[in-house]
């Protein structure tokens, strides 16, 4: 699905030149559920906007679907990440003025689908991630779990083909954070492709491989047992 060959990523202001990313390779299959690690400020977000097409590389290749996408325009690439992209960020993202079932909804109104296929494929996704008794709730009246447990549904309702999550238990409990973790790892035994940015090791042992950057780089690559 995805093959990155040598990216680098350089951020420039008048006084400084800072290499975020440099000469990036790995390949992730489809069906793969891979967790990126490293310290903070090591390039993993700027990976992940990367991989998410919503930064581009100033070198390197980045093929997805057989696709070199890398020199692609920002219009081409907002095409093929709507039609196969969904994202789970760690701060949730809900629009507080709008409920449960309308989150999710608002994911679906940037593709040609009507109103009545939209509200079967929500409701769908709401009975999946388990949350059909709050559908008409807000954001304010769910608990941090149950508003990632909405931001995952949000995230599914498209049917991508690939599933990038940030942090996904950064603001949650010890518990709430294995729950999430393993809605995650149940997602991925159905067959969705998922990459993970995250600093917990415990959290990564849900993947089946772990990516480790410092500094930019890669600097090691493990097979993990499955948890």
């Amino acid at each position: 699905m995805i093959k990155l060959n040598n990216i680098q990523k350089i951020f420039r202001t008048d006084e400084i030149e800072t290499m975020a990313l440099s000469q990036v390779s790995f390949e992730i299959k489809s069906g793969e559920f891979v967790a990126i690690m490293g310290p903070s400020g090591c390039g993993k977000s700027t990976l992940l906007n990367i991989l998410g097409m919503l930064d581009s590389p100033d070198g390197g290749e980045y093929e997805f679907n057989n696709e070199n996408i890398a020199a692609y325009p920002e219009a081409k690439l907002s095409q093929i990440r709507k039609q196969n992209i969904g994202f789970i960020f760690q701060s949730f993202n809900l629009i507080d003025e709008l409920n449960v079932f309308e989150n999710i909804e608002l994911a679906l109104l940037y593709h040609k689908i009507s109103a009545a296929e939209r509200k079967q494929r929500v409701q769908a996704v709401i009975e999946k991630m388990e949350i059909q008794h709050r559908a008409k709730h807000m954001p304010s009246q769910l608990s941090g779990g149950q508003q990632q447990r909405v931001a995952v549904a949000r995230a599914l309702v498209a049917n991508p083909k690939l599933i990038l999550a940030d942090e996904p238990t950064g603001n949650l409990d010890s518990a709430r954070g294995q729950e999430v973790m393993s809605l995650l790892k149940k997602l991925n035994q159905e067959g969705s492709t998922i990459i993970m940015v995250t600093h917990s090791a415990e959290h990564a042992e849900y993947a089946q491989r772990r990516i480790n950057l410092f500094d930019g780089k890669v600097v090691a690559q493990s097979q993990l047992s499955v948890a």
